[in-house]
């Protein structure tokens, strides 16, 4: 059994993904429950059942595409003819 190869990418974006789809959770019950909020998490199956986790992976995903592009943009603007 060969040992897998751990990426830079996507361990580093996992956490960012959860942390995302547990905030826009409880945005939407703040949103929902008003004066009755009291903070709950969601477990990894409701946020995955909710829709959080797919939409806070589409945000996070084009944020770190966006900040890409920004620096790639900044390196272009700053290389001679």
């Amino acid at each position: 059994m060969t040992p897998l190869k751990k990426g830079k990418f996507w361990p580093y974006v996992r956490p960012l993904i959860w942390e995302k789809a547990q905030e826009l959770f409880q945005e939407d019950e703040k949103r929902t429950m008003g004066n009755d909020f009291t903070g709950n998490t969601a477990t990894r199956a409701e946020l995955r059942e909710g829709g959080y986790f797919q939409e806070a992976k589409s945000l996070v995903l084009e944020e770190l595409w966006r900040q890409k592009k920004g620096r790639n943009q900044a390196e272009e603007d700053t290389k001679p003819c």
